[in-house]
């Protein structure tokens, strides 16, 4: 099964070609937006870190800035830097090329004279940098090329009857097709970490799930907190959702039933192809960002009672089996799976057509978060500002 895609010169393939204009902190995050509002096809995040965190948030910062320039889904970055920020242009320039070797220009504004003078040499990069883009020629590639990315947020009884199992048929087609699926959100496995830790594939693999569920944990517990006992959340339980054993059982659904070859860290880069679990937290839009950080070209993201957000770079496809959900925000769900609940298809009918609906989306489909253009960012960290 192929994909139309773009080769980059690393190697790796994208599935959409953007010019991204990234900021290193708070302070350059609003010349970005204007620079990247002025040139169509480029985008821009609003980065609120870089600056005033203690080093481990920092360095998270700084992998999750790299790691979206280095998605395949970017054909090459604008990083626009303050100048005496934390998170150094210098620092971050060398992080990228680290880790790619696809197009990359610097700026920072205070050597540059100012905003004015910053937003008009970095526009014409970009413009150059788009025309470039704009020569390449999508090719064809084997679908083991992509890293799907899984999610689920404002979940209902209907996510863990009917959206998430169809999500975990695709991870499973996807696995057995040889591209790689990524079951995220640590906090959410609770109350079923000894179920998805028997699907390690070594001893190591297995203890890495129940530590990473166990750190969660112990770190909110310090800040006088219980992740059990705050879930779930007010809005699971107005949905129905009664326990937590009941939407941690739903979350892991997603990752189907094949063996779980290696766990990541928070936007880190799998090394395997398989059935990934990536240590992120159950807030969505940080989820989203470090799984785009860690590679993914697409995101599945299953939601009950509904939300519109969507990543700068990665496509993220809605999907919910609640039908009234579904015809409430048509505008915001691209995949309706609601007739799993109705008895009218079955969860491996339903995802065999997600699958096709993922390749529709690599061919250059529009997701309805893309058509709407939200590029919700939120980065993972530890601490308060200091």
């Amino acid at each position: 099964m192929n994909f139309l895609g773009y080769k980059r010169p690393d190697g790796k393939v994208g599935i959409r070609n953007h010019v991204l204009i990234l900021p290193t902190c708070a302070c350059s995050s609003e010349t970005c937006r204007v620079v990247a509002s002025q040139v169509t096809g480029a985008v821009s995040i609003v980065n609120q870190n870089g600056c005033a965190q203690v080093k481990g948030d920092l360095e998270i910062t700084k992998q999750v800035l790299a790691g979206l320039a280095a998605n395949p889904n970017v054909y090459g970055t604008i990083l626009i830097g303050l100048g005496c920020e934390n998170a150094q242009p210098d620092d971050m320039e060398t992080l990228i090329q680290s880790m790619t070797n696809k197009p990359l220009k610097t700026l920072v504004i205070q050597e540059e004279g100012g905003t004015i003078a910053t937003v008009k040499k970095a526009t014409e990069y970009a413009r150059k940098m788009v025309q470039e883009a704009t020569m390449l020629q999508k090719e064809s590639f084997d679908i083991s090329e992509l890293i799907v990315g899984t999610e689920c947020g404002g979940s209902d009884p209907t996510s863990g009857i009917a959206s998430n199992p169809v999500v975990g048929n695709l991870s499973d087609r996807l696995v057995d097709l040889g591209s790689s699926s990524i079951l995220s959100e640590t906090t959410e496995f609770i109350g079923a970490e000894h179920i998805l830790a028997e699907r390690g594939a070594t001893p190591e693999i297995k203890e890495q799930i129940l530590h990473i569920v166990k750190r969660y944990e112990e770190h909110i517990k310090k800040a006088g907190e219980s992740l059990r006992e705050g879930n779930p959340s007010p809005g699971n339980k107005a949905g129905g959702i009664t326990t937590l054993e009941e939407k941690s059982l739903g979350c892991i659904h997603k990752g189907g039933h094949r063996p779980v070859v290696e766990v990541v860290d928070y936007a880190e880069i799998p090394k395997k192809k398989g059935l990934i679990v990536m240590d992120t937290p159950g807030y969505d839009i940080a989820s989203v960002t470090g799984m785009a950080a860690g590679g993914c070209q697409v995101i599945v993201f299953t939601t009950g009672r509904g939300t519109p957000t969507g990543n700068a770079i990665v496509p993220v496809i809605k999907i919910t089996g609640n039908r009234q959900t579904y015809e409430k925000m048509e505008d915001n769900i691209d995949f309706n799976v609601s007739p799993v609940v109705e008895g009218n298809k079955t969860i491996i009918e339903m995802g065999e057509e997600l699958l096709k609906e993922v390749i529709d989306v690599a061919n250059g489909k529009f997701t309805k978060a893309e058509t709407l253009g939200f590029n919700e960012i939120a980065i993972n960290r530890l601490c308060n500002y200091v």
